[in-house]
């Protein structure tokens, strides 16, 4: 009977320490469980937040390389329509001697004897490069031999009022082809023919090249 009995408490003690282990064992790994979810809430989310802000700056650089600011789709264009050969395109007005002067586009003798020509292929009064103006000596520029360096030069077109200011006077051959080349910054070439009391066709030109100092654009 007491050999029965010790049995019963050996079984009853062994019960208790497995069921002690088990509990112990279940709620360390509830435990781990629990942390390890935890983790997985508060942490995983954290990192894919920050992998989801860090590809939304990516594509929002990405966007800034392939649309960069286009300067010239800011700028306005001064003359939307182009003049057609023999169009009255402005007037220029020459302080030092106070004359007022028609403007034609293109250097034809048709253009030059009603006023100043505008050289077809140079671009226009206000544009950046080479606007090349030309006229006789005996008509509109019969007095250009006056106007030196300093002086002003102001044209006035449908795009505006653009003052140049005399940098320059030369006196080339007639045959001359730089007073046409293009310029690094916006110029007026004024050009007529040398010596201005000459009698017959000129052997050279009077040249004035001026730069733009100021301008108001319409």
């Amino acid at each position: 009977m007491k050999q029965f009995k010790k049995k019963r408490l050996l079984l009853f003690s062994c019960s208790i320490v497995i069921i002690l282990f088990g509990f112990w064992f279940s709620t360390t790994n509830m435990y781990k469980f629990a942390k390890g979810y935890f983790l997985y809430k508060t942490h995983a989310p954290s990192s894919q937040v920050k992998e989801t802000e860090t590809e939304a700056e990516t594509e929002t650089e990405t966007e800034t390389v392939q649309k960069p600011t286009s300067k010239k789709a800011t700028t306005k264009e001064l003359y939307p329509v182009r003049p057609k050969t023999g169009e009255e395109i402005g007037e220029l007005y020459i302080p030092k001697l106070k004359a007022k002067l028609p403007i034609f586009h293109g250097t034809n003798e048709d253009e030059l004897e009603k006023g100043v020509g505008h050289f077809a292929e140079s671009v226009l009064p206000g544009e950046n490069d080479n606007s090349v103006l030309s006229g006789h000596r005996d008509t509109v520029f019969r007095k250009l031999g006056q106007v030196g360096e300093g002086d002003l030069l102001i044209v006035r077109t449908s795009a505006g009022e653009f003052t140049y200011k005399v940098n320059k006077v030369r006196i080339v051959d007639e045959d001359d082809r730089t007073v046409i080349v293009p310029k690094p910054r916006a110029t007026l070439t004024v050009s007529t023919c040398y010596p201005f009391d000459f009698i017959g066709s000129a052997p050279e030109r009077y040249i004035l090249v001026a730069y733009l100092s100021s301008k108001t654009v319409s």
